[in-house]
Protein backbone atom coordinates (compact mmCIF):
# COMPACT_ATOMS: atom_id res chain seq x y z
CA UNK A 1 0.00 0.00 0.00
CA UNK A 2 1.16 3.58 -0.97
CA UNK A 3 1.47 5.61 2.60
CA UNK A 4 0.40 8.67 1.67
CA UNK A 5 -2.16 8.99 4.70
CA UNK A 6 1.41 8.50 6.77
CA UNK A 7 3.63 10.82 4.81
CA UNK A 8 4.62 14.43 6.23
CA UNK A 9 5.76 16.20 3.20
CA UNK A 10 5.04 15.18 -1.03
CA UNK A 11 6.41 16.33 -3.92
CA UNK A 12 3.82 16.31 -6.98
CA UNK A 13 6.10 16.70 -11.00
CA UNK A 14 3.47 17.30 -13.43
CA UNK A 15 4.63 16.56 -16.79
CA UNK A 16 3.16 19.15 -20.13
CA UNK A 17 1.03 16.45 -20.86
CA UNK A 18 -1.02 16.74 -18.29
CA UNK A 19 -1.38 20.63 -17.75
CA UNK A 20 -1.86 21.15 -21.29
CA UNK A 21 -4.35 20.40 -23.89
CA UNK A 22 -2.41 20.96 -27.36
CA UNK A 23 1.16 22.99 -27.63
CA UNK A 24 0.58 26.16 -26.28
CA UNK A 25 -2.57 25.75 -24.39
CA UNK A 26 -2.65 25.12 -20.85
CA UNK A 27 -5.59 22.90 -19.23
CA UNK A 28 -7.17 25.21 -16.89
CA UNK A 29 -9.90 23.46 -15.46
CA UNK A 30 -7.71 20.42 -14.75
CA UNK A 31 -5.43 22.73 -13.01
CA UNK A 32 -8.42 24.16 -10.90
CA UNK A 33 -9.28 20.07 -10.02
CA UNK A 34 -5.51 19.21 -9.21
CA UNK A 35 -5.33 22.19 -6.75
CA UNK A 36 -8.08 21.24 -5.03
CA UNK A 37 -7.02 18.02 -4.56
CA UNK A 38 -3.64 19.62 -3.41
CA UNK A 39 -5.57 21.32 -0.82
CA UNK A 40 -7.78 18.74 0.22
CA UNK A 41 -3.99 17.26 1.05
CA UNK A 42 -2.58 20.27 3.04
CA UNK A 43 -5.92 20.56 5.08
CA UNK A 44 -4.73 16.85 6.31
CA UNK A 45 -1.73 17.72 7.43
CA UNK A 46 0.39 16.83 4.20
CA UNK A 47 2.80 19.42 3.19
CA UNK A 48 2.89 20.15 -0.80
CA UNK A 49 5.58 20.99 -3.18
CA UNK A 50 4.59 20.74 -6.99
CA UNK A 51 7.26 20.54 -10.04
CA UNK A 52 5.40 21.90 -12.93
CA UNK A 53 6.49 21.68 -16.49
CA UNK A 54 5.00 23.52 -19.40
CA UNK A 55 6.83 26.24 -19.30
CA UNK A 56 8.89 25.47 -23.07
CA UNK A 57 5.25 24.41 -24.03
CA UNK A 58 3.59 27.39 -23.61
CA UNK A 59 6.38 29.51 -25.08
CA UNK A 60 6.20 27.29 -27.72
CA UNK A 61 2.58 27.84 -28.54
CA UNK A 62 2.70 31.71 -27.97
CA UNK A 63 5.59 32.20 -30.75
CA UNK A 64 3.62 29.99 -33.20
CA UNK A 65 5.82 26.97 -33.13
CA UNK A 66 4.53 23.52 -33.99
CA UNK A 67 7.65 21.42 -32.99
CA UNK A 68 10.38 21.77 -29.90
CA UNK A 69 12.83 23.61 -31.22
CA UNK A 70 16.45 21.91 -31.20
CA UNK A 71 18.08 25.70 -30.95
CA UNK A 72 19.08 26.16 -27.12
CA UNK A 73 18.53 29.88 -27.83
CA UNK A 74 15.04 29.26 -29.22
CA UNK A 75 14.29 26.84 -26.36
CA UNK A 76 15.53 29.37 -23.96
CA UNK A 77 13.05 31.91 -25.39
CA UNK A 78 9.99 30.02 -25.37
CA UNK A 79 10.81 29.43 -21.80
CA UNK A 80 11.39 32.65 -20.83
CA UNK A 81 7.59 33.62 -22.67
CA UNK A 82 6.07 30.63 -20.88
CA UNK A 83 6.92 30.52 -17.61
CA UNK A 84 5.01 33.59 -16.49
CA UNK A 85 2.15 32.48 -18.14
CA UNK A 86 2.54 28.62 -16.36
CA UNK A 87 3.19 30.14 -12.99
CA UNK A 88 0.44 32.90 -12.61
CA UNK A 89 -2.12 30.11 -14.04
CA UNK A 90 -1.13 28.35 -11.28
CA UNK A 91 -2.03 31.78 -8.71
CA UNK A 92 -5.18 31.50 -10.04
CA UNK A 93 -6.03 27.93 -9.58
CA UNK A 94 -4.45 28.10 -6.14
CA UNK A 95 -6.73 31.52 -5.36
CA UNK A 96 -10.28 30.07 -4.68
CA UNK A 97 -8.64 28.01 -1.54
CA UNK A 98 -6.98 31.68 -0.58
CA UNK A 99 -3.46 29.71 -1.37
CA UNK A 100 -0.58 31.39 -2.00
CA UNK A 101 2.15 30.15 -4.74
CA UNK A 102 6.03 30.70 -4.38
CA UNK A 103 7.90 30.28 -7.70
CA UNK A 104 11.31 28.33 -7.52
CA UNK A 105 13.43 28.19 -10.95
CA UNK A 106 16.63 26.05 -10.29
CA UNK A 107 19.37 24.14 -12.09
CA UNK A 108 20.81 21.31 -11.39
CA UNK A 109 24.42 23.24 -10.05
CA UNK A 110 21.91 24.62 -7.58
CA UNK A 111 21.67 21.41 -5.98
CA UNK A 112 25.16 20.16 -6.72
CA UNK A 113 26.91 23.01 -4.37
CA UNK A 114 26.39 21.90 -0.97
CA UNK A 115 25.65 25.50 0.18
CA UNK A 116 23.13 26.30 -2.54
CA UNK A 117 21.78 22.66 -1.54
CA UNK A 118 21.31 23.80 1.53
CA UNK A 119 19.72 27.49 0.43
CA UNK A 120 17.00 25.83 -1.53
CA UNK A 121 16.02 23.46 1.59
CA UNK A 122 15.66 26.83 3.90
CA UNK A 123 13.90 28.59 1.33
CA UNK A 124 11.53 25.54 1.30
CA UNK A 125 10.60 24.94 4.63
CA UNK A 126 10.10 29.11 5.53
CA UNK A 127 7.66 28.95 2.41
CA UNK A 128 6.00 25.77 3.90
CA UNK A 129 6.10 26.82 7.14
CA UNK A 130 3.88 29.75 6.09
CA UNK A 131 1.12 27.98 4.38
CA UNK A 132 2.91 28.89 0.67
CA UNK A 133 2.92 25.93 -2.11
CA UNK A 134 6.10 26.35 -3.96
CA UNK A 135 5.93 25.38 -8.15
CA UNK A 136 9.60 24.80 -8.83
CA UNK A 137 10.72 24.36 -12.64
CA UNK A 138 14.01 23.96 -14.40
CA UNK A 139 15.47 27.77 -15.20
CA UNK A 140 15.40 26.80 -18.91
CA UNK A 141 15.73 30.70 -19.50
CA UNK A 142 19.84 30.34 -18.41
CA UNK A 143 20.47 26.93 -17.98
CA UNK A 144 21.95 25.41 -21.31
CA UNK A 145 22.98 21.94 -19.84
CA UNK A 146 19.39 21.30 -18.21
CA UNK A 147 17.69 22.50 -21.73
CA UNK A 148 19.68 19.57 -23.59
CA UNK A 149 20.18 16.74 -21.51
CA UNK A 150 17.57 17.86 -18.30
CA UNK A 151 13.99 16.80 -17.39
CA UNK A 152 11.44 17.56 -14.70
CA UNK A 153 11.45 14.05 -13.62
CA UNK A 154 14.87 13.80 -12.51
CA UNK A 155 14.61 17.55 -11.19
CA UNK A 156 11.58 16.46 -9.18
CA UNK A 157 14.07 13.50 -7.58
CA UNK A 158 16.34 15.65 -6.57
CA UNK A 159 14.07 18.64 -4.73
CA UNK A 160 12.30 15.52 -3.18
CA UNK A 161 15.69 14.25 -1.81
CA UNK A 162 16.98 18.04 -1.21
CA UNK A 163 13.35 18.20 1.09
CA UNK A 164 13.05 15.18 2.73
CA UNK A 165 10.04 13.88 1.57
CA UNK A 166 8.61 10.98 2.60
CA UNK A 167 6.86 10.51 -1.29
CA UNK A 168 7.44 11.62 -4.79
CA UNK A 169 4.29 11.61 -7.21
CA UNK A 170 5.26 11.81 -11.02
CA UNK A 171 2.35 12.12 -12.85
CA UNK A 172 1.59 12.27 -16.71
CA UNK A 173 -0.93 10.70 -19.12
CA UNK A 174 -0.30 7.02 -18.39
CA UNK A 175 -0.85 5.24 -15.52
CA UNK A 176 2.39 3.52 -14.02
CA UNK A 177 4.87 1.61 -15.56
CA UNK A 178 3.63 -0.83 -17.74
CA UNK A 179 4.80 -4.60 -18.20
CA UNK A 180 4.82 -4.67 -21.94
CA UNK A 181 6.68 -7.56 -22.73
CA UNK A 182 4.21 -10.20 -20.10
CA UNK A 183 1.17 -9.17 -18.08
CA UNK A 184 0.59 -5.37 -20.11
CA UNK A 185 -0.89 -4.42 -16.77
CA UNK A 186 0.41 -1.73 -14.20
CA UNK A 187 3.47 -3.03 -12.47
CA UNK A 188 2.01 -2.27 -8.85
CA UNK A 189 5.21 -2.45 -6.78
CA UNK A 190 9.11 -2.03 -7.83
CA UNK A 191 11.36 -2.72 -4.45
CA UNK A 192 14.31 -2.73 -6.71
CA UNK A 193 15.33 -1.04 -10.10
CA UNK A 194 16.42 -4.67 -12.10
CA UNK A 195 17.54 -4.88 -15.79
CA UNK A 196 14.21 -6.32 -15.79
CA UNK A 197 12.53 -3.21 -14.64
CA UNK A 198 14.30 -1.02 -17.01
CA UNK A 199 13.66 -3.06 -20.24
CA UNK A 200 10.00 -2.19 -19.96
CA UNK A 201 11.24 1.57 -20.20
CA UNK A 202 10.57 3.32 -23.23
CA UNK A 203 10.83 7.22 -24.68
CA UNK A 204 8.30 10.08 -25.25
CA UNK A 205 7.06 11.27 -28.73
CA UNK A 206 5.06 14.16 -27.46
CA UNK A 207 5.98 17.54 -28.92
CA UNK A 208 6.52 19.22 -25.78
CA UNK A 209 8.08 16.70 -23.40
CA UNK A 210 11.25 15.74 -22.44
CA UNK A 211 12.09 12.03 -21.53
CA UNK A 212 9.01 9.13 -21.17
CA UNK A 213 9.51 6.09 -18.68
CA UNK A 214 13.25 6.06 -19.15
CA UNK A 215 13.41 9.66 -17.50
CA UNK A 216 11.31 8.25 -14.75
CA UNK A 217 12.81 5.32 -13.74
CA UNK A 218 16.45 7.28 -13.36
CA UNK A 219 14.51 9.93 -11.09
CA UNK A 220 13.06 6.89 -8.93
CA UNK A 221 16.41 5.34 -8.44
CA UNK A 222 17.41 8.98 -7.29
CA UNK A 223 14.80 9.00 -4.76
CA UNK A 224 14.87 5.91 -3.23
CA UNK A 225 18.48 6.08 -3.25
CA UNK A 226 17.65 8.99 -0.46
CA UNK A 227 15.24 7.69 1.27
CA UNK A 228 11.89 8.76 -0.47
CA UNK A 229 9.36 6.35 -1.94
CA UNK A 230 7.91 7.02 -5.82
CA UNK A 231 4.35 6.75 -7.20
CA UNK A 232 4.36 7.03 -10.59
CA UNK A 233 0.86 7.23 -11.78
CA UNK A 234 -1.75 9.67 -13.88
CA UNK A 235 -2.38 12.94 -13.56
CA UNK A 236 -5.51 12.86 -15.24
CA UNK A 237 -7.21 10.97 -12.53
CA UNK A 238 -9.46 13.74 -10.73
CA UNK A 239 -9.51 11.91 -7.89
CA UNK A 240 -5.95 9.82 -7.36
CA UNK A 241 -4.93 11.42 -4.03
CA UNK A 242 -8.65 10.62 -2.54
CA UNK A 243 -8.46 7.22 -3.63
CA UNK A 244 -4.98 6.86 -2.42
CA UNK A 245 -5.88 7.80 0.87
CA UNK A 246 -8.68 5.62 1.02
CA UNK A 247 -6.47 2.39 0.36
CA UNK A 248 -6.84 1.76 -3.31
CA UNK A 249 -3.65 0.80 -4.90
CA UNK A 250 -2.79 3.17 -8.33
CA UNK A 251 0.00 3.42 -10.08
CA UNK A 252 3.53 1.91 -9.54
CA UNK A 253 4.87 2.54 -5.94
CA UNK A 254 9.14 1.77 -5.85
CA UNK A 255 9.90 1.22 -2.30
CA UNK A 256 12.19 3.78 -0.85
CA UNK A 257 15.38 2.62 0.43
CA UNK A 258 14.67 1.42 4.22
CA UNK A 259 18.15 2.76 5.96
CA UNK A 260 17.79 6.19 7.66
CA UNK A 261 19.68 9.35 5.35
CA UNK A 262 21.00 11.99 7.04
CA UNK A 263 20.85 15.01 5.22
CA UNK A 264 24.54 15.54 4.05
CA UNK A 265 24.46 11.79 2.58
CA UNK A 266 21.23 12.79 0.99
CA UNK A 267 23.25 15.51 -0.69
CA UNK A 268 26.11 12.73 -1.78
CA UNK A 269 23.44 10.72 -2.86
CA UNK A 270 21.62 12.41 -5.15
CA UNK A 271 24.98 13.75 -6.91
CA UNK A 272 24.69 12.93 -10.87
CA UNK A 273 28.06 13.71 -11.92
CA UNK A 274 31.53 12.32 -9.55
CA UNK A 275 35.08 14.00 -10.93
CA UNK A 276 36.91 10.40 -10.47
CA UNK A 277 36.41 6.42 -9.67
CA UNK A 278 38.02 4.18 -7.04
CA UNK A 279 38.59 0.62 -8.16
CA UNK A 280 38.04 -1.65 -5.11
CA UNK A 281 39.35 -5.10 -3.93
CA UNK A 282 36.77 -7.67 -2.68
CA UNK A 283 38.05 -7.14 0.52
CA UNK A 284 37.20 -3.64 0.75
CA UNK A 285 33.76 -4.02 -1.24
CA UNK A 286 32.84 -6.19 1.60
CA UNK A 287 34.21 -3.82 4.98
CA UNK A 288 31.79 -0.83 2.57
CA UNK A 289 28.73 -2.53 1.70
CA UNK A 290 28.67 -5.29 4.47
CA UNK A 291 30.33 -4.33 7.86
CA UNK A 292 29.84 -0.21 7.56
CA UNK A 293 33.35 0.69 7.10
CA UNK A 294 35.07 3.49 5.58
CA UNK A 295 37.28 2.98 2.86
CA UNK A 296 40.77 2.43 3.24
CA UNK A 297 43.61 3.10 1.07
CA UNK A 298 45.05 -0.12 1.42
CA UNK A 299 41.47 -1.97 -0.54
CA UNK A 300 42.20 0.59 -3.39
CA UNK A 301 43.30 -1.26 -6.97
CA UNK A 302 43.26 1.74 -9.38
CA UNK A 303 42.10 5.13 -9.40
CA UNK A 304 40.47 7.51 -12.35
CA UNK A 305 40.07 11.68 -12.34
CA UNK A 306 41.60 14.76 -10.93
CA UNK A 307 40.04 15.47 -7.83
CA UNK A 308 40.77 17.22 -4.78
CA UNK A 309 39.79 17.05 -1.07
CA UNK A 310 35.89 17.05 -0.76
CA UNK A 311 34.79 15.92 -4.27
CA UNK A 312 32.54 12.92 -4.81
CA UNK A 313 33.61 9.83 -6.43
CA UNK A 314 32.50 6.70 -7.64
CA UNK A 315 33.06 3.14 -5.96
CA UNK A 316 33.69 0.58 -8.25
CA UNK A 317 33.56 -3.39 -7.28
CA UNK A 318 35.97 -5.73 -9.04
CA UNK A 319 33.37 -6.71 -11.82
CA UNK A 320 33.03 -3.13 -12.55
CA UNK A 321 29.56 -2.34 -10.72
CA UNK A 322 29.13 1.15 -8.98
CA UNK A 323 28.73 0.16 -5.38
CA UNK A 324 28.77 3.64 -3.91
CA UNK A 325 29.84 7.49 -4.00
CA UNK A 326 31.41 9.26 -1.35
CA UNK A 327 33.19 12.71 -0.76
CA UNK A 328 36.71 11.87 -0.27
CA UNK A 329 38.91 13.54 2.14
CA UNK A 330 41.80 12.93 0.29
CA UNK A 331 43.35 14.79 -3.26
CA UNK A 332 44.52 12.72 -6.11
CA UNK A 333 48.23 13.36 -5.33
CA UNK A 334 47.70 12.02 -1.47
CA UNK A 335 46.01 9.25 -2.57
CA UNK A 336 48.43 8.36 -5.32
CA UNK A 337 50.93 8.70 -2.87
CA UNK A 338 49.42 6.46 -0.60
CA UNK A 339 49.29 3.31 -3.09
CA UNK A 340 52.80 3.81 -3.95
CA UNK A 341 53.53 3.53 -0.52
CA UNK A 342 51.36 0.51 0.66
CA UNK A 343 53.02 -2.03 2.84
CA UNK A 344 55.56 0.48 3.57
CA UNK A 345 52.86 3.25 5.83
CA UNK A 346 49.84 2.25 7.84
CA UNK A 347 46.63 2.79 5.66
CA UNK A 348 44.67 5.96 5.42
CA UNK A 349 41.14 6.95 5.54
CA UNK A 350 40.12 7.72 2.14
CA UNK A 351 36.54 8.13 2.08
CA UNK A 352 34.68 8.49 5.50
CA UNK A 353 31.63 6.23 6.30
CA UNK A 354 30.18 9.18 7.71
CA UNK A 355 30.40 10.46 3.84
CA UNK A 356 29.73 7.51 1.83
CA UNK A 357 26.10 6.54 0.63
CA UNK A 358 25.56 2.56 -0.92
CA UNK A 359 23.73 2.81 -4.35
CA UNK A 360 22.73 -1.08 -3.63
CA UNK A 361 22.60 -1.24 -0.05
Amino acid sequence: MIPLAQSRRIVVKLGTGVLTSGIGQLDTERIARLCAQVDELRRRGIEVVVVSSGAVGLGMGKLGLKKRPRDLSMLQACAAVGQSILINTWQRGFDPFGVHVAQILLTREDLRARHRHNAVFNTVERLLANGAVPIVNENDTVSAAEIKFGDNDTLSALVASVINADLLFILSNIPGLIDKKGTGEVVPQVASITPDIEAMAGGTEHQTSVGGMVSKLSAARIAQRAGCGVVIGSGRDDSLFTRLLQGERLGTYFVPNELPVKSHKRWIAIQDHTVGRLHLDEGACEAVQLRGKSLLSAGIRRVEGDFEAGDILGLVDPAGRLIAQGQTGLDRETVDTLLGNRGKEPAAVVVHRDHLVLLNP
